[in-house]
């Protein structure tokens, strides 16, 4: 054969191998209580890409205190693959793993832009705080304040999230906004 033959052959598996990562997506996959590192550490020897977001905090015990890396999503872990392929196979026989998120259990793709907003974030080192998943149109709870206890349905109206809190038999609604309350899903 050729040299250019050989070049060529040798050069498809690469080929190959781009194609399909420009096709992998990163999923969500549930894992049992506290084995999240454990999963993640099976899919990457597993040649599986992974992302485990961890945050450190400092857990103190009766004779000492330490600073332990722990899952920022408790339960979660992040990977990228090719749904379709044999590797969604291969992360459900992962010990530790229980489920692709998403319905029936398939597995819903997650943004790549999410992903890495959340890299880029951790890697800020910038104070956050994490709060509970709101969407627009849910049941909602404010939490302390004059407000505490009052319920509503969460609404945005030029940027600003508000409540509706409605007397259903009178089919009557007043909004007001909720900047600087905590709410909490319902």
């Amino acid at each position: 054969m050729s040299e250019a033959g050989l070049a060529t052959q040798a050069f498809q598996p690469v080929q190959t191998v781009h194609r399909e990562l420009e096709q992998a997506q990163w999923f969500a996959v549930r894992t049992r209580s506290r084995h999240e590192k454990l999963v993640a550490r099976q899919l990457e020897n597993q040649g599986i890409e992974s992302f485990l977001p961890v945050i450190t905090q400092v857990r103190a015990w009766s004779d000492r205190r330490k600073q332990v890396e722990t899952p920022l999503f408790s339960g979660y872990t992040f990977l990228r693959i090719i749904h379709c392929s044999n590797e969604r196979v291969r992360v459900l026989k992962t010990q530790g793993v229980v489920s692709f998120v998403g319905v029936h259990g398939c597995g819903t793709p997650i943004p790549d832009h999410q992903i890495e907003n959340l890299k880029t974030l951790l890697a800020s080192k910038i104070h956050y705080e994490e709060r509970p998943y709101l969407r627009l149109g849910q049941r909602v709870r404010v939490r302390g304040g004059a407000l505490d206890g009052v319920q509503g349905i969460l609404v945005a109206e030029n940027g600003d999230r508000s409540l509706v809190i409605s007397v259903e038999p009178i089919q009557r609604s007043l909004c007001l906004r909720v900047a600087g309350y905590e709410v909490e899903a319902v």
